[in-house]
């Protein structure tokens, strides 16, 4: 059966306070840890590529990796309608950076059976960084198509929008592909009181690295190829320029077009 995987992620709650380790990696044992806000919109274009081309007869996994507390991203993606869930569970992946992460999700997917998208939101909330879906792209020698509001299936070729400062762009690609999605993208849906109670019973497969064939050394803070050695706290956000005078209109117009806004 062909398949869409959602990959998904544990962050801490927006509204948690937020600390650093002495490693500079966060502290996740002193906050509320939720699904990533952007995986809903991604899993939402998930499921609405399957309900929308039912002759496809794709089904939506979703996908994570991390400690034990990611399970509850999976298990929400499944309250919202996602058929199947995986979660790469091991101590070992702890501290990797985004190319051990890409490399774990990468070596999970290639254990799934006629993955058709990997369908991901376009920057954690946490990480931030928007390369995973482009890194595992590479991984797996398929197309990306990245920040992308609005996505479709023309035959066998995925098409989406993207916007940037520069305008309106339509993108598409052959299956399979590697698929980012904003927050712009259609409004997620809310799980329903059958779905909440379907995600609580539903097993959900774990994997270790040796059952997606990812050798330890590969992973982890100690091997990754990038290091955090510092870290400030963000400065006071400064006053805005005023803009006065005859020429004001002038001087606006011109920093429009160098920030590219008109």
């Amino acid at each position: 059966m062909p398949t869409i995987v959602a990959l998904v992620k544990n962050v801490p709650d927006t509204w948690s306070e937020k600390t650093l380790e002495e490693d500079f990696t966060l502290d996740r044992d002193n906050v509320d840890e939720v699904l990533d806000e952007v995986n809903e919109f991604s899993v939402e274009q998930a499921l609405r590529l399957r309900d929308e081309n039912p002759d496809k007869g794709f089904k939506v996994v979703a996908l994570t990796g991390g400690p034990q507390p990611a399970t509850e991203s999976v298990r929400r993606a499944i309250a919202m309608g996602a058929d199947d869930a995986v979660h790469v569970l091991d101590d070992r992946i702890a501290g990797s950076d985004v190319l051990g992460t890409a490399w774990v999700i990468a070596s999970a997917l290639a254990q799934m059976d006629d993955v058709q998208m990997v369908i991901a939101g376009s920057s954690s909330s946490d990480g931030a960084t928007g390369a995973l879906p482009g890194i595992i792209a590479e991984y797996r020698q398929h197309p990306a198509l990245t920040y992308l509001n609005k996505v479709r299936l023309e035959a066998d070729r995925i098409v989406g929008t993207r916007e940037d400062a520069r305008g309106v762009w339509e993108l598409s690609a052959p299956l399979p592909a590697v698929v980012s999605i904003t927050d712009k993208a259609d409004k997620p849906r809310f799980p329903n009181f059958k779905g909440i109670l379907a995600a609580k019973k539903h097993e959900v497969t774990t994997w270790s690295l040796e059952d997606i064939g990812v050798d330890p050394g590969q992973v982890g803070m100690d091997n990754a190829a990038t290091a955090v050695t510092g870290a400030n706290e963000r400065a006071q956000r400064a006053a805005g320029e005023l803009i006065r005078g005859a020429d004001a209109p002038a001087r606006l117009a011109e920093y429009l077009a160098k920030e590219n806004l008109l």
